[in-house]
């Protein structure tokens, strides 16, 4: 895959970051008093950079079915608010103990352990706000889809069930399913929810929703395989967090399982098998392809 070919993602990316962080600043709580710390710690953290993929493809997966935009955008909101909660714990020092994330000091080590757990908790809460709020969509049971779909991603069968694998797993030799079941888990379930966001908005249960849930799956396990690949070959300027850390932690990959060469072979496979999903939207799904490729070109 050409580098060009994901170049309109590149550039979609970089314009939808500015509007995202807008949106999310607009949705913070405003202070009153004494609790200012802890809206300041949500705040850091929400801002603190990224690559907006989760939010970008709610708004994608909106545009394929004509969603009003303000609805997506604060769909999108509440999900970088739980991505963001997820990072913030995850660096924790009874976790993965990181002291730098998207290049910045980690949010325990900006403020301390006990702010950065209620900064955690305060955006996991507001991204359900956000959802059951009229605003979000004028359709009540829409509202309720969203927030049922949203917690089956992330809570013990999807994402914090995978991170207790992740931490199970340290210096333990998993196979090739369990690895892929970890990671569908832990990073998948929210990727998959995040495309399926647009049918959900839109009301569809069709192939079209099932072809979002299986370009999702692809892209989703492609790219933590990028991820753990530029953990081996990057650096940490580069990737912004500590580059290493999951060799040292002898967690269980499918890079450490298969080697660098054929879990990037893999990682090709599954972005060609995510854009051919998309074939279904014809030339409305373009941006999404040309996602699916600058994930995979991170990578080389």
């Amino acid at each position: 895959m050409s580098d060009c070919s994901a170049e309109l993602a590149q550039k979609s990316l970089k314009d939808f970051a500015s509007v995202i962080e807008n949106k999310m600043l607009s949705l913070l709580p405003v202070s009153e008093g004494r609790e200012e710390n802890v809206i300041a710690a949500m705040r850091y953290a929400l801002l603190a950079g990224g690559k907006r993929l989760r939010p970008f493809l709610v708004v994608q997966s909106a545009a394929l079915f004509s969603i009003d935009n303000e609805s997506a955008l604060r769909v999108a909101a509440a999900i970088e608010c739980v991505h963001t909660y997820s990072l913030i714990h995850d660096d924790l020092p009874a976790m993965d103990d990181d002291n730098m994330r998207r290049g910045l000091p980690t949010t325990h080590k900006k403020y301390d352990d006990a702010t950065a757990i209620l900064a955690g908790d305060a955006l996991l809460t507001l991204a359900f706000e956000i959802l059951s709020d009229e605003k979000t969509h004028s359709d009540a049971e829409i509202r309720c889809d969203l927030i049922l779909a949203l917690s089956r991603a992330i809570g013990a069968k999807g994402m914090v069930g995978g991170q207790m694998i992740d931490l199970k797993a340290e210096n333990q030799s998993l196979q090739q399913d369990e690895i892929i079941r970890m990671q569908h888990m832990k990073t998948g379930e929210l990727i998959i929810f995040s495309c399926e966001v647009g049918a959900i908005l839109a009301k569809v249960s069709d192939d079209r929703r099932m072809a979002l849930k299986k370009y999702a799956e692809n892209i989703g396990l492609a790219f933590q395989i990028v991820d753990d690949l530029l953990d081996i070959e990057g650096n940490s300027e580069d990737i912004g967090k500590t580059a290493g850390k999951d060799i040292e932690a002898g967690k269980a990959t499918l890079v450490s399982f298969k080697g660098v060469e054929e879990a990037r072979a893999l990682a090709d496979e599954l972005i060609n098998n995510a854009v051919s999903h998309m074939d279904v939207f014809d030339e409305k799904s373009e941006v999404l392809k040309s996602l699916a490729k600058f994930v995979i070109n991170r990578a080389h």
